[in-house]
């Protein structure tokens, strides 16, 4: 705690010591005249000093244990003042809130009225960026009594800001798919053929096949016996996503204009320039989409984070609670200066996993060098597991005459360079497409739609 003149205290010091240091000049009187005003006056300064210093005395702060926002949207954050002396008094208050959380104001002035304990006010603010914001203290300002100084404090707090995935937008370009109305919105797949899951065993019938013949049975009973294979219902998808230096890069979005008209437009969007979001963000953005596509579908969904080494796991389940653990394990997620190591990742996968899944690898493979390591990485897992990689599509990577804005010497060396690095993605999806391995190259604002289109083209083909 500790004292701060206030603008009374230094309104009256110019009102009396001014004025009656002058008087004092003028002969005895005066100077009497002016010893009395000016040490009243530091006399009330000083007793009000000294009753100030309880005046934050019985006051206490609390924040919720956890308060969960979402990026690049507008939230709030509940704060309820203990007051246990129950006396009227006007209270500035303030957090040491990082900038990621966007608060509209650092500190907020508040009356707490006279015969209440407890006070609320909402704090708003518009997180820029996701990840875990602890908060530890609150700082108090009021008055002292006369309002010659003001007194301020902290009070200690615990809350965790956690500020989630902004799903809203990509919601909205999947909207149909949410819907259960009719023919609209995306409905589970009707699953035909054998099936791969082992359901019984049965007595041989005339016509079944030699590969459905359980030979240890055969032989314990004597005469053959038959085994009975059920569709899978429910199948597993795993998305693996590269944390390391590859997901650090950044490229720009397009920024929705202000003032064109969509009521559906975010407030966050709206009057911005464009927008950079690095490429992890979209990673974890998809995965999250991807999820909710899976428990649609009644598959299982399950998360692998790995950089040089596996950063995180969590095994595939459906359910609320799962989507919201799932969740959890993504919002603090950052780009890490290391190099990846495929070969760490798909020996974990190999141990956890033993039943058929889906594996989604969200990273990029422009390097030759990591593209390399990846095929070789994959061996390990292709054989038992259906994987796909998801890529978001380099800048200019194109073939060469597929657009016409060619202008100057310049453009045609930028579609050049352009068409040798698609060339090189289309040998590269050739090698790994040998291999079983599926590459789908991802525009970076429809990443979300074409990875939940994929896994629906996996599901029809009934590939998994």
């Amino acid at each position: 705690m500790r004292l701060v003149p206030a603008r009374r205290l230094l309104f009256w010091f110019g009102l009396v010591v001014a004025p009656f240091s002058l008087i004092a000049m003028t002969g005895e009187a005066g100077l009497l005249l002016a010893g009395i005003a000016i040490g009243g006056l530091l006399m009330a300064a000083l007793v009000d000093a000294l009753r100030g210093t309880k005046r934050l005395d019985g006051l206490a702060v609390e924040l919720p244990e956890v308060v969960r926002l979402a990026k690049d949207r507008p939230g709030r954050i509940e704060v309820r003042i203990q007051n246990k002396n129950q006396n009227a008094r006007r209270l500035r208050i303030g957090f040491s809130l990082p900038e990621e959380v966007g608060a509209t104001r650092s500190i907020e002035t508040v009356v707490l009225p006279a015969g209440t304990e407890w006070s609320a006010l909402s704090w708003t603010c518009q997180p820029r960026e996701r990840g875990n914001f602890p908060v530890t203290r609150a700082y108090l300002e009021t008055a002292s009594p006369l309002g010659f100084w003001a007194v301020r404090g902290s009070a200690p707090v615990r809350a965790d800001i956690r500020v989630y995935p902004n799903l809203l937008s990509e919601r909205r370009q999947l909207a149909a798919m949410f819907l259960h109305r009719g023919r609209f919105g995306s409905h589970a797949q009707r699953q035909v053929g054998k099936g791969r899951d082992f359901e019984k065993l049965r007595e041989y019938i005339h016509g079944d096949g030699l590969d459905e013949i359980h030979w240890k049975a055969t032989a314990k009973r004597g005469h053959p016996v038959t085994k009975v294979f059920q569709i899978e219902r429910t199948q597993e998808v795993y998305v693996a996503i590269d944390a390391s230096r590859l997901s650090a890069r950044i490229a720009a979005r397009p920024a929705v204009p202000a003032g064109n008209g969509r009521q559906d437009a975010e407030p966050a969007a709206a009057g911005r320039t464009a927008q950079r979001d690095s490429a992890l963000e979209r990673y974890v953005t998809a995965a999250l989409v991807l999820g909710l596509a899976a428990e649609q579908q009644g598959d299982l969904f399950g998360l692998v984070t790995f950089s040089d080494r596996v950063n995180g796991f969590v095994r595939a389940k459906s359910g609320r609670a799962h989507f919201n653990s799932c969740r959890d394990a993504l919002y603090a997620l950052k780009p890490q200066t290391v190099t990846p190591d495929f070969e760490e990742v798909a020996s974990f996968i190999r141990l956890r996993l033993r039943r058929r899944a889906l594996l989604l690898f969200l990273t990029a493979l422009d390097d030759p060098v990591l593209a390399e390591n990846f095929v070789k990485s994959m061996e390990l897992l292709c054989r038992q597991h259906l994987v796909m990689v998801g890529m978001i599509r380099p800048a200019g990577a194109a073939p060469l005459f597929s657009s016409d804005d060619v202008e100057n010497i310049d453009d045609i060396y930028e579609r050049l360079g352009g068409h040798m690095r698609w060339s090189r993605l289309r040998e590269f999806e050739k090698i790994l497409g040998r291999r079983g391995v599926r590459l789908q190259l991802l525009d970076q604002e429809e990443l979300s739609a074409q990875l939940v289109s994929a896994y629906m083209a996996v599901k029809q083909r009934q590939l998994l």
